[in-house]
């Protein structure tokens, strides 16, 4: 009899740590939710912390969150950037396991995979925030300039080149640095490839709602915010455009 007393006690703690551990594993994975805002404040805030050298983000690629994350996943923040080596989402804004669900391509341009991909974090995964992320001396913005509308050589590479192709009208009309210079594409040429690095993240964030049906709604609702901005390379800091 006192022995079925302590197995039954046994089974009691063993269930109350299986449920104490299961608890652990959904907090460490599904995270608390936060509105758009408070997504973009945590990722500005965490480039700020990558500015100034004050990084955290390494403690949440433990083991112990890795296992909270193992079975399900609730990202925060989404981020379309380039391919580039020198602009890593995660590093950027000091972010670890299970924060940000990050998509990368040269141009940071979209195509139906990009979107579905995004489509799939902000509806399936409820993330509440998109970062269209450009980057200064972007070599695919810098490509398409000197592609000066003739093919590259490599028809893939053309492909982003056609994407990105677009927004040298649209810099050539908005660039400061372009003004009264009917030739700044060759003038200065390294302002005017910014001018389309910013024209290009502004135009691909906001092309996002046309392009889905799915992200336009998630956008009307307010349970997705879409921002624009761009990583310097010098100072580390990522600056929103509005």
């Amino acid at each position: 009899m006192q022995k079925n007393n302590y197995l039954g006690r046994f089974l009691i703690v063993l269930i109350l740590v299986a449920s104490a551990s299961g608890l652990a594993f959904a907090t460490a994975s599904h995270g608390p939710e936060v509105s758009p805002d408070e997504a973009l404040q945590k990722m500005m805030d965490g480039n700020k912390r990558y500015v100034e050298n004050h990084m955290t983000g390494s403690k949440l690629c433990d083991l112990t969150t890795r296992s909270g994350l193992a079975k399900s996943q609730k990202p925060y923040a989404i981020v379309l950037t380039c391919s580039d080596s020198r602009v890593p989402p995660e590093i950027v804004f000091d972010k670890g396991l299970g924060e940000i669900f990050v998509i990368r391509v040269a141009g940071n341009v979209p195509d139906p995979i990009v979107v579905g991909s995004i489509e799939y974090a902000a509806e399936h995964l409820g993330s509440p925030l998109l970062i269209v992320l450009g980057h200064e001396r972007c070599g695919a913005v810098s490509a398409t300039v000197g592609a000066k509308g003739k093919s590259t050589g490599s028809e893939n590479i053309d492909a982003i080149v056609k994407a990105i192709s677009p927004n040298i009208k649209k810099a050539a009309k908005a660039c400061e640095a372009c003004k009264g210079d009917a030739k700044c594409a060759d003038n200065k040429k390294d302002d005017f490839v910014e001018c389309v690095v910013d024209a290009n993240a502004k135009t691909v964030a906001a092309s996002m709602t046309k392009r889905s049906k799915i992200l336009k709604h998630l956008v009307e609702e307010k349970k997705l915010k879409i921002v624009a901005a761009k990583y310097d390379l010098d100072d580390g800091i990522v600056t929103l455009f509005k």
